[in-house]
């Protein structure tokens, strides 16, 4: 269980979101974890990534990309 985001999984995010073309100033990463975690797009237009707390995070990380496409992809596409 993870229970707090550290630079270490800020680093990984970053990895993930940097070839995406995603700038790093567009996301918000708050540091306390939930279940379950989930990607959204806030009021402000950033991006937020939430962390999954219970689950493993090494493989949570391999769904991120998915996650975040899955968000941005227009209706129509839907």
């Amino acid at each position: 269980m993870l229970k707090a985001v550290t630079l270490k999984e800020i680093e990984r995010i970053f990895a993930v979101i940097d070839p995406m073309g995603i700038s790093r100033e567009a996301v918000e990463i708050p540091l306390r974890t939930e279940h379950p975690g989930r990607v959204s797009i806030l009021k402000n237009g950033k991006l937020e990534i939430v962390v999954e707390r219970d689950g493993d995070f090494e493989d949570w990380i391999t769904t991120l990309e998915a996650q975040i496409r899955d968000l941005m992809k227009p209706a129509a596409e839907g």
